[in-house]
């Protein structure tokens, strides 16, 4: 063995570390045509690799063989037979599953009773969370896991206690109970949603085998309750199937089978009843297999879950002399023994049927529901039909036993995937057949590996007796979810079913999601309760002392009054009774308004029209309401490809023919590419669209003089190129004759059939069906053109040229896969001429390539290739060769030769091609857009300058995604792009280290601190990762894990490939809880359900994939583009208003309960209550609490246009800025000081002045002087919140001011109530004016105090700048400057004498304050008469930027009088308020009233006097002009 170690094959050069440089740097490359060919050459080294593994195995093969071979003896000792094919089974926990068909159960697996010792689940499938039975503990268990729900159930089960003195014991738990019950329906209509959308699933239409014993179930699989209460007997038709079978049984149709092709193998059938005899041996009903092509039905969408009934009634084309509409219409319920017929042909065993068996005949199929389903049941699929469980392939309608599924549901793709019968059951074509087999199928217990099945299949043989055994595997195996296309019939057996299926593995169970707000809520619940706590030990403990002194007054006036006579008793009393005194320091009510708010919240998403979709009919709909502030604060998206940002449409764009380029479109990359490249000469979309027109109009009408083409679809035309036209029709042009041999390429290199779906009115209307998007744009191109492909059978392909038919005969088709890139076609021209036709990869065909080919035209077709790749086009590379009649000959003889190999028959095969395809030489080349969705290039730019990163998790191939990458420019030509392919874990550890290293060498270490969340884009140099499935198995090991997550966090965007849904759900967990992250998921099929439940945020499409990710979305919508809407919007808005309404809550709890709390100083601490109890009661349900629910639900601060225009502002609520414990103590410090204000100025007043009415009435009772304290609380909070509140509407007024009003009318309406301490109260105060004057100054000093500190608790945020530029404005290249801020890493770069930039510290002030606007060139240097100000807020926003680099340190400029212009032309505003005149002045340095002029600076502070002129702007007035100001909340 050393010896060939010392030699290696030359061949295995490519080793897993060829792509790290020797400094361990990962390599990395730039361009979209360079990205994909290293894709591809990646791919093309692991092939070799583990074609060289297969070899370096050939000695232990041999050892292999041998332990085989004695196992082999061994088995025959033991009258065994050895297995016949068997797979190695894969490494999967669990037991496996034996499935038994027509064999009693061996004695080990059944019971006393003789059932089956094992149960299986049901197919019915249930995603949403709660059950009749379940719904009230689990969902009392979901809100209880709110610490505050606990405290709040403590403090409601207390009062009912006499001895702690409650006031109102009785009303003490309908807060609680309130809550409780209004989140209870909330979650109720959620899940009610899902369980209909369930339902819906449940009751799909399936066709299983009826009058059959299913030997894998038990006799009577019903639970005991209902066995117990005598409910679903066995046997018994449910109403749901009777009325399904009702239904379809008025079409009168019935089920027919045939193998298509071979006559003699019609078999026991079900035909049609309603016609005569005669008709019998042309109804069967023949299939698609035999590649009998003409029947095939229609791609078109589809929907899951299925349609009850599918209609397929649309095609008419004909098959074996009878209309597939005749044959495909069927209906019918259960089939009818009377229509059954013996076949007049005898057959022979083969199998696992043995025909001597005599059967009953009772056997037939039943129409029934999907989750009537069970594991071992037979099931029939048609064409069209979704499959209802996981289930194994038996037999199909095709002769060669194919059949072919498309898995869109599953992976993303559209394309069509084979799938084979197990050869032992191949021979089954009719009811009696399955009743005359027998085997068992040894299972592998259920997992989520959709790409993995191991089975074996165990009979003996009919004829011999002896035992054998079959592998099954992937091939075999059918999955939930996918639909069965191109295929008339499949019987299969059902293996897995309901949760057990792989793609419900795959989904998980229906999570509980609640908000980040909320669970940092439970840390300031935990605060507020210390302090609560400590508040009433210090009340129980000074009451304890006070109570334990001998010889005071109270021994005489109070005799009594103590609950027992133990001071230490006492004061665990008085803990008690302050714990229910002051339990409002907790809010209950918060979480009361909190449910009210988001559902307001929740209605303004789903009313907004900006987000209503019309071609479905939908606007957003929000399924989980309590998490609408995520919304705002998340930092990274996941998002699947097909579907979701792409229609799933190919359209044919440009071409190179002889190093001519045709074409005129212009795809979404170009577009984004001449954006960031300020192109001043780019066309507007719509101005291009109009151009594209009239050029459309001109080819059509070149080409309709030149020749006739009776196929044209003009509409559908996308190749637009009046120059191509032109050169078609110059007979005199050389180019001419190589468009001719291009296009007539593309009529006939290709596997697509030909349809006509109205053959009588539409006779020249051709459809093209294909296992490929791509494959039917190219063949469609080529149609409208002028080239359209007409007819194929065995014997010939029908095309036309320009108008003149011509037909070729096929020889070879030699299929496109995965590893060879490159499909060929072997054809016999009309001259007789054998021509080998080639399309691939550019890299795969110019490997092959004639010696003597023209290079000239190989580089510009290169070129041309590369320059379609960079612009997001999948480009192919048309080649041809002509073979001599003894080449193809021998050629013939090998390849047959290959496909008749029984080993390593698919490598022999390979072979066998590279022996053809030589030699070539190059027509041309193709180009086809995957269309967007509209808006996605602008939706993935105005996210990233939000600040959010976004990853694409899909399934299709590495290629096809790095082609949408760059073309909705997520990809960009300036990143450095590296490609992540290793089979190993060592070489995916040496491919992530050297990642690593290559952005350290660039970027130095990594900062991850939270305030470094959110990027900035082009601040510093871009890095993307494309990695595939495989790779990404081994990254997300333990080992692996942490190394790829600093890998992935420090790049702009990650594109992971042929990933599964369990690996898209592992991806969005290792950021969310690796990166503590906020994260969002968007998908729209079956596949993304996992990523959408475990993502914090999940949004599903409506539409292209059905309704399976809407169903289980957080949010359902229409397009991808409507995900900024929501976000940057929305989502900000909520954020904020969520964060603002929490901090107000727990203010306006703090001033309430601390004046009570300073009242207890002068009682003894006894808990006695300083406000009368209706003050209590309403204080939160009435008199505060609909200020802070307007603020939650309809403040803004800035509008929807202006947040648009500036996504940049997004990035405080990544960095979690506006609900922070600085904030959050802030405003309970600013509570309890003035709780101290409204209590100790009555008292005050109270102790110094005179305690006498208007009216001569003594104001000395605890109501006076409570109602009093409770006054001046009311108003202050109510006013503090107004104060916070930037937006205000009408309904804004009424509730602030109203509240107030309210508890006045309240002291009226009551005081002339029948009460112990409330009679004539409003007649004592508010007649009184040292009353009202205690009131007012206890307001203006508690809500001025902070005004003439200049400080707000809303403020305290730290406030980073963030560089501000609307997003619609593309900047020249003359004026575009990089812009960096503090919190990103400036580039190496030096910068050019003179420029006096600077860079400030972050300063503490408005994050919309005009120093965090970026200014374009010329930017101005400090000029002298300008003077500082702190805190400066904005009160416009102009689209004009400002300077990010001239930052004063310790606040903004303030520019001298200027002349008054005319205002811009454009600015992004919102009105709260204006300043009156009277506190304008020209002055700079002198304040008004307490408001300095600097509460009134404006976006263009900061300005020279010269850029000021030029602009055009005045300073001073601006905030005159100004429809939106903000600033100090105190500054009023």
């Amino acid at each position: 063995m050393p010896a060939f170690r010392r030699n290696p094959d030359p061949e295995d050069t490519d080793d897993e570390t060829d792509t790290v440089d020797p400094e361990l740097r990962l390599r990395t490359v730039r361009t979209a045509a360079s990205t994909i060919a290293e894709s591809i050459r990646a791919e093309e080294r692991a092939e070799r690799r583990k074609t060289m593994r297969k070899k370096r195995s050939f000695f232990r093969g041999r050892g292999d063989k041998k332990r085989a071979a004695q196992a082999a003896q061994a088995a025959k000792a033991q009258d065994t037979t050895p297995p016949s094919e068997v797979a190695a089974a894969p490494p999967v926990t669990g037991l496996r599953r034996n499935i038994y068909v027509n064999m009693p159960l061996p004695p080990d697996e059944v019971n006393r009773e003789g059932e089956p010792i094992v149960r299986y689940v049901r197919n019915k499938v249930r995603t949403s969370k709660y059950t009749v039975i379940t719904f009230i503990p689990k969902n009392l268990y979901e809100q209880f896991r709110r610490v505050a729900n606990l405290y709040f159930l403590a403090t409601a089960i207390l009062p009912v206690f006499p001895i702690f003195g409650a006031a109102s014991p009785q009303t003490a738990a309908l807060p609680l109970l309130f809550i409780l019950v209004i989140t209870g329906i909330k979650d109720g209509v959620e899940d009610y949603r899902r369980a209909v959308l369930d339902e819906e699933v449940n009751n799909s239409a399936a066709t299983k085998l009826g009058e059959w014993k299913n030997v894998n179930q038990p006799s009577d699989p019903r639970k005991w309750f209902e066995k117990l209460l005598g409910l679903n007997p066995p046997g018994k038709v449910t109403k749901g199937v009777r009325k399904l079978r009702e239904r379809e049984a008025a079409e009168g149709k019935q089920i027919v089978l045939s193998k298509d092709g071979d006559e003699s193998r019609t078999s026991l059938s079900t035909k049609d009843t309603h016609h005569d005899s005669h008709d019998g041996e042309e109804g069967y009903f023949a299939g698609a297999g035999g590649r009998r092509l003409d029947d095939i039905q229609s791609m078109d969408e589809h929907s899951y879950p299925p349609n009850v009934s599918i209609d397929i009634q649309g095609s008419t084309s004909t098959v074996g002399g009878f209309t597939t509409e005749d044959m495909t219409s069927w209906r019918g319920g259960s089939g009818s023994l009377t229509a059954y017929q013996q076949s007049v042909k005898s057959r022979s065993s083969t199998g696992v049927v043995d025909y001597r068996k005599r059967v009953n005949g009772t056997a037939r199929w039943d129409r029934t529901l999907w989750k009537k389903l069970e594991v071992g049941d037979i099931v029939l699929l048609r064409d069209n039909e979704q499959v209802p469980a996981d289930v194994v392939v038996l037999c199909t309608s095709d002769a060669d036993n194919m059949c072919y599924l498309e898995t869109k549901n599953l992976d993303g793709e559209t394309n069509l995937k084979p799938r084979k019968s197990v050869r032992a059951t191949s021979s089954i074509t009719s009811e009696d057949d399955i009743e005359r087999i027998s085997f068992v199928l040894d299972s592998e217990p259920p997992h989520q590996n959709l790409y993995l099945y191991h089975g074996v299949l165990r009979y003996n043989d009919p004829v011999t007796g002896a035992q054998k055994q079959e592998s099954v595997t992937i091939n075999e195996l059918l999955l939930r979810g996918c639909t069965v296309r191109n295929t008339a019939w499949i019987i299969g057996l059902v293996v897995f079913t309901g949760a057990d299926s792989k793609i419900m593995l795959n989904g998980g169970d229906t999570p509980s999601k609640r908000s980040k707000i909320e669970k940092e809520t439970n840390f300031n619940v935990i605060v507020n309760f210390v302090v609560l706590i400590v508040m009433c030990l210090i009340s129980a403990i000074a009451n304890g002392v006070l109570d334990g002194q001998a010889g005071t007054s109270a021994n005489f006036f109070e005799d009594g009054a103590d609950p027992t006579g133990s001071s230490v008793v006492n004061a665990i009393v008085t803990f008690a009774s302050c714990l229910i005194a002051f339990q409002n320091i907790v809010p209950v009510s918060l979480y009361i308004s909190i449910e009210i708010v988001k559902t307001i919240q929740a209605f303004f998403i789903s009313q907004d029209v900006d987000m209503y979709y019309k071609p479905f009919d939908a606007a957003c709909s929000p399924k989980t309401w309590n998490i609408s502030d995520d919304l705002g604060q998340i930092e990274y998206i996941f998002s699947d490809k097909t579907g979701t940002l792409t229609q799933n449409i190919m359209e044919f764009q440009k071409c190179s023919v002889r190093g001519v380029t045709y074409g005129e479109g212009v795809t979404e990359a170009q577009r984004g590419q001449a954006k960031r490249q300020g192109k001043v000469d780019a066309l507007e979309p719509e101005e291009q669209d109009r151009r594209l027109k009239v050029m459309k109009g001109k080819t059509l009408d070149l080409m309709s003089r030149a020749f006739k083409n009776r196929y044209l679809q003009p509409e559908k035309l996308t190749l637009i190129s009046p120059k191509l036209a032109e050169d078609l029709a110059d007979k005199s042009s050389e180019q001419r004759s190589h468009l001719i041999a291009f296009f007539r390429a593309l009529a006939i290199c290709h596997s697509v059939l030909s349809d006509r779906p109205d053959s009588t009115n539409k006779p020249f209307h051709l459809d093209y069906k294909a296992e490929s998007p791509d494959e039917a744009a190219l063949v469609a191109a080529a149609r409208d053109v002028g080239f359209p492909f007409v007819h194929k059978s065995k014997d010939g392909i029908d095309i036309e040229v320009m108008g003149q038919p011509e037909r070729y005969t096929p020889l070879e088709l030699l299929e496109f896969n995965s590893t060879r890139k490159r499909m060929s076609v072997i054809v016999r021209n009309p001259q007789g001429q054998i021509v080998l036709y080639c399309k691939g990869a550019d890299s795969v065909i110019y490997e092959r390539l004639a010696a003597d080919h023209d290079p000239e035209l190989k580089e510009k077709t290169s070129k041309d290739m590369e320059a379609f790749a960079n612009s997001g086009l999948r480009t192919l590379c048309i080649a041809y060769r002509y073979l001599t009649e003894q080449e193809y000959m021998e050629w013939q003889r090998i390849y047959d030769a290959a496909c008749n190999s029984t080993t390593d028959r698919d490598e022999q095969i390979d072979k066998a091609n590279e022996k053809i395809e030589h030699s070539l030489y190059i027509l041309g080349a193709t180009a086809l857009e995957d269309k967007l969705q509209e808006g996605v290039p602008d939706a993935i730019e105005t996210l990233h300058n939000a600040g959010i990163k976004l990853w694409i998790l899909t399934g299709d191939k590495v290629q096809t995604a790095i082609e949408i990458g760059f073309s909705c420019n997520l990809l960009k030509s300036d990143m450095e792009i590296m490609i992540l392919s290793a089979d190993t874990h060592h070489a995916a550890q040496l491919q992530i280290e050297g990642g690593l290293n290559k952005i350290a060498s660039v970027l130095g270490p990594p900062s991850l601190g939270p305030q470094k969340r959110g990027f900035v884009p082009g601040a510093q140099a871009a890095f993307a990762i494309v990695i595939d499935g495989d790779t990404l198995r081994h990254a997300l090991t333990p080992q692996l894990k942490p190394l790829f997550l600093d890998l992935a966090t420090q790049c702009e965007t990650v594109v992971c490939c042929r990933v599964s849904p369990a690996q898209k759900a592992l991806v969005v967990k290792l950021v969310k809880e690796g990166r503590n992250a906020m994260t969002l998921s968007i998908g729209d099929g079956a596949n993304d359900v996992a990523m959408i439940q475990e993502a914090n945020v999940g949004c599903g499409l409506l539409g292209y994939e059905g309704s399976q990710a809407a169903m289980s979305a957080d949010y359902a919508f229409g397009q991808f583009r409507f995900l900024t809407k929501l976000l940057i919007v929305h989502g900000r808005w909520s954020y904020q208003r969520i964060a603002d309404m929490h901090s107000n809550f727990f203010y306006k709890n703090m001033i309430w309960t601390f004046a009570m709390f300073w009242f207890l100083i002068f009682n003894s601490f006894d808990a006695t209550y300083l406000y009368q109890y209706t003050f209590i009661l309403l204080y939160n349900l009435v008199f505060t609490s609909l200020p802070v629910i307007a603020l939650g639900a309809f403040d803004q601060d800035i509008n929807a246009r202006a947040a648009m225009a500036f996504p940049q502002l997004y990035v405080r609520g990544i960095r979690g800025l506006e609900y922070t414990k600085l904030k959050f103590w802030a405003f309970m410090l600013d509570g309890l000081y003035q709780s101290a204000v409204v209590f100790f100025i009555p008292f005050l007043v109270w102790t110094f002045g005179l305690a006498v009415s208007w009216n001569g009435k003594t104001i000395e009772s605890l109501a006076d002087f409570g109602t009093t304290v409770a006054v001046a609380a009311i108003f202050a909070a109510n006013t503090f919140v107004g104060m916070n509140t930037t937006y205000w509407t009408v309904l804004t007024w009424i509730i602030v001011i109203g509240s107030s009003f309210v508890m006045l009318l309240w002291i009226v309406i009551y005081s002339f109530f029948e009460s112990n301490d409330f009679v004539d109260e409003v007649v004592v105060l508010c007649g009184n004016g040292m009353f009202w004057l205690t009131v007012l100054m206890s307001v203006v000093i508690a809500l001025g105090g902070l005004t003439a500190g200049g400080s707000n608790p809303s403020s305290l945020s730290a406030s980073p700048r963030t560089p501000l530029t609307p997003v619609h404005e593309a900047q020249s290249p003359a004026a575009e400057q990089p812009s960096y801020d503090h919190l990103s890493p400036t580039p190496r770069e030096t910068r050019p004498a003179g420029d006096q930039r600077t860079t400030s510290p972050s300063f503490r002030g408005s994050y919309y304050s005009a120093s965090a606007i970026p200014m374009s060139s010329p930017e101005p240097s400090l000029q002298p008469g300008y003077t500082l100000s702190q805190d400066p807020p904005m009160s416009t926003v102009s689209p004009n930027p400002v300077t990010p680099f001239a930052h004063p340190s310790q606040g903004s400029l303030h520019p001298p009088p200027q002349p008054q212009p005319s205002p811009p032309p454009e600015t992004f505003e919102m009105h709260v308020r204006q300043p009156s005149d009277e506190l304008y002045s020209p002055r700079t340095d002198h304040t008004h009233g307490g408001v300095s002029e600097s509460s009134y600076m404006t976006a263009y502070d900061g300005f020279t006097d010269d850029h000021l002129q030029q602009s055009g702007h005045d300073p001073e007035g601006s905030w005159r002009e100004s429809t939106y100001s903000t600033y100090s909340a105190h500054a009023l």
